[in-house]
C-alpha cells in the first residue's frame, strides 16, 4: 500500500499534494514516458485546458493497461509552457486524481518537443502484488 507522507518538521505542501509517498518494497511498478496531448485519432486540442484533459485521459489508459487505477499513482511531473492558464492545468490533475495525494514536481520550461504541445505529463504508479 502507498502512504502519502507530510512530516511535521516541515512546511507544508504548497497545494494539494504529498511531499512524499512511500511504496511497500516489492510493489509492481509502472513508469509513463512524458504523456502528451494527443487524441487517439492524432488529433492535438488547441487549447491548454482540453491539452491538460487529454493527457490525462491517455495517462488513464496506460494506468488501466498496467491493471492499475488512480490510486496507485505515487508521483507526478508535469512540464508546462510559460503563459498557460496554470488554473486549467490544475483542474484537469484535480479531476483525474480527486482527493488521491501523490508527490508531484511541476515545471515550467520553454518549449516541449512540439510546438503544439502546451503540457506533459510523467507518473509513476506503484501497486502492492
Amino acid at each position: 500500500m502507498n502512504r502519502p507522507l507530510a512530516p511535521a518538521s516541515i512546511a507544508p505542501t504548497a497545494a494539494r499534494y504529498a511531499h512524499g509517498v512511500l511504496s511497500s518494497a516489492g510493489a509492481e511498478l509502472l513508469h509513463t514516458a512524458g504523456v502528451v496531448p494527443i487524441r487517439p485519432d492524432g488529433t492535438v486540442p488547441d487549447g491548454i485546458a482540453e491539452q491538460a484533459a487529454t493527457v490525462w485521459q491517455n495517462i488513464d489508459a496506460i494506468v488501466r493497461d498496467a491493471g492499475m487505477q488512480r490510486t496507485d499513482i505515487v508521483s507526478v511531473t508535469t512540464y508546462v509552457v510559460p503563459g498557460q492558464d496554470m488554473a486549467a492545468v490544475m483542474a484537469a490533475r484535480s479531476d483525474y486524481l480527486g482527493d488521491h495525494l501523490a508527490a508531484s514536481t511541476l515545471l515550467i520550461v520553454a518549449a516541449l518537443a512540439r510546438p503544439e504541445w502546451k503540457v506533459e505529463t510523467a507518473v509513476v504508479a506503484a501497486r502492492a502484488r
